[in-house]
């Protein structure tokens, strides 16, 4: 019981000092002129502070160090674990998680072309790869279980750099990409702590608890009043690497675990974030399909869809988190009884049949457009 104590200290800590900064940051943001610009491509219509992640890998760290320090200080020594070896994946961890969050915060200042960005990822990555945090099995998807490090390292890699980019492109409207993040934290946090890994459980703990307090302001807070901002690059990189960490954690099989059996707690993991990484792979199929550059922003994301079909955007906001829960669900409830590869080939069915009833729902809106518009065009004459 004392675990599940530290734990709930872990995540109130964590809120605490999310509302503590948060506002702090809304008056550097407003004295400072710091403001996220609207645009033809955004939602909103007003400058709005964009610092807001900002909190996020300061108020993570000391919440996790401090509640880490009272455990050993009280006595409630973390047992049955390899503590020199999850300490050196958590060093790893902190520098590369305090390299993106440098990378973010420059380019929410002054602006870091996506190459940049895009080599500070591929680092970080190494960086949580290199104390040997690399997946090694693929759980029987495609047929394929136990996989060699020159396949499972680079995979590690391309699947950080992949979960990293889908949170920030997925942050578009008000309480999408910081709800999907809680979410996904919870799910995550809940898996440590029945698999008895306590420590990344306080990560995902703490790192829901700074969310929360940000939740409320991007979605509840008047931006006429002061009270409302964005997580910008900072945030979301920093959401992407945890998020990506965790994940992966989760996927490794251990030498004393079968490597040749299913693993339903990969599938699990990687169902929390199912909704952006899809999203990433159909946005750059189109934006191939029409010759565009794969990295440059366009209005095709899911939400940018939704908000097509004419609904409004907490409504879009809603909607695309109830679609995260059902996957996870659904995915939940089918890990142990069903085949991997068949359940990803339900997965994207589903994801596909969604996307073509969006698209049907577009055009259909596009029409009663044009048909308002006739009429109003006849009564004017």
């Amino acid at each position: 019981m004392m675990y599940y104590l530290f734990l709930c200290c872990d995540l109130l800590l964590a809120i605490f000092l999310g509302c503590l900064i948060i506002p702090k940051i809304l008056v550097i943001s407003y004295k400072k002129e710091l403001f996220d610009m609207p645009d033809s491509r955004k939602v909103h219509k007003v400058p709005i502070p964009r610092l807001g992640g900002v909190s996020f890998f300061p108020a993570i760290l000391i919440s996790v160090c401090f509640m880490m320090g009272v455990r050993y200080f009280t006595g409630y020594t973390l047992v049955n674990i390899d503590i020199e070896q999850t300490l050196c994946q958590f060093f790893f961890l902190a520098a590369g998680g305090m390299l993106l969050y440098l990378v973010g915060l420059a380019d929410d200042l002054i602006g870091v072309g996506y190459r940049y960005k895009f080599m500070a990822q591929i680092v970080a990555a190494l960086l949580l790869v290199w104390p040997g945090e690399w997946i090694n099995s693929l759980g029987g998807l495609f047929g394929v279980y136990e996989i060699p490090a020159f396949i499972g390292i680079p995979l590690t890699l391309l699947i950080v750099v992949y979960i990293t980019n889908a949170i920030n492109l997925i942050d578009g409207i008000d309480g999408l990409a910081s709800g999907l993040c809680c979410i996904a934290l919870t799910v995550l946090g809940i898996l440590h702590v029945i698999e008895g890994e306590y420590i990344y459980a306080m990560l995902a703990f703490s790192t829901l608890g700074v969310v929360i307090p940000f939740w409320f302001y991007n979605v509840f807070g008047n931006a006429n009043k002061g009270h409302k901002l964005f997580m910008g690059d900072t945030g979301s990189l920093t959401l992407g690497y945890i998020l990506s960490a965790l994940v992966i954690h989760m996927s490794v099989v251990e030498p004393s675990e079968n490597i040749k059996a299913g693993n339903p707690d990969m599938i699990v993991a990687f169902s929390t974030l199912l909704v952006p990484l899809f999203d990433v792979v159909r946005v750059v199929l189109h934006r191939l399909r029409e010759g565009k550059n794969p990295f440059l922003p366009d209005q095709n994301h899911f939400h940018h869809k939704l908000l097509r079909t004419g609904m409004r955007v907490r409504s879009v906001m809603i909607t695309i988190l109830c679609v995260s829960l059902f996957f996870i669900g659904f995915n939940y409830l089918l890990a142990d009884r069903m085949d991997t590869t068949l359940l990803l080939v339900l997965d994207v069915t589903i994801w596909t049949a969604m996307q073509l009833g969006i698209n049907y729902a577009i055009r259909q809106n596009k029409g009663r457009g044009r048909r308002l518009w006739n009429i109003k065009q006849e009564k004017t004459i």
